[in-house]
């Protein structure tokens, strides 16, 4: 089972630490799970042109986006990972979300699971990757929500370990 995990967080903190944790419970069951970490790429904003509504599956902006497309389009399975700001999901989630508008329509029938950590409330960050998932046709596998603050806080949380172990088994029952 190919699983893509993509991380929406500017720094290396709470919600990197849960798809490295959901990954090694993936590879537990037998799944692997490659993490694309979107600070660490080259992804420009949506300019609006409306030329991927071609539905080509390509963009006309030449970035990393144009190397993730095939790695979405080949995943069985897609978690999106992100901190809380202002109770939406990240800029950066948010912006690679609107990037895959060639492809949007090519994820039905894909598994979607969403990672998201706040500081003092959840809000509507679950909410905004399941309905993205909602409007590509993908399945709702299920989601973690978590509160920390900190860098590292959720590593010390035994109570959400076990919740994304239970999910990694949604991901990837067959383990």
């Amino acid at each position: 089972m190919k699983i893509i995990g993509i991380g929406g967080s500017p720094r290396k903190g709470n919600s990197e630490w849960m798809l490295e944790q959901l990954a090694f419970y993936l590879k537990e069951r037998g799944a692997e799970m490659e993490i694309l970490l979107l600070r660490r790429l080259d992804i420009k904003r949506c300019t609006g042109c409306l030329k991927c509504e071609d539905r080509s599956g390509k963009c006309t902006q030449s970035d990393s986006m144009n190397a993730i497309y095939p790695k979405l389009l080949e995943a069985d399975a897609i978690v999106m990972a992100s901190p809380v700001y202002f109770e939406m999901i990240s800029g950066l989630l948010k912006n690679f979300i609107d990037r895959t508008c060639p492809i949007w329509t090519k994820l039905d029938g894909k598994s979607l699971a969403g990672l998201a950590v706040a500081e003092e409330g959840i809000g509507q960050a679950m909410r905004n990757i399941q309905q993205y998932g909602k409007v590509c046709g993908m399945k709702w596998t299920g989601g973690v929500g978590v509160l920390a603050k900190n860098p590292r806080d959720t590593a010390q949380d035994e109570a959400l370990k076990k919740k994304l172990k239970r999910l990694a088994v949604k991901i990837a029952p067959e383990g």
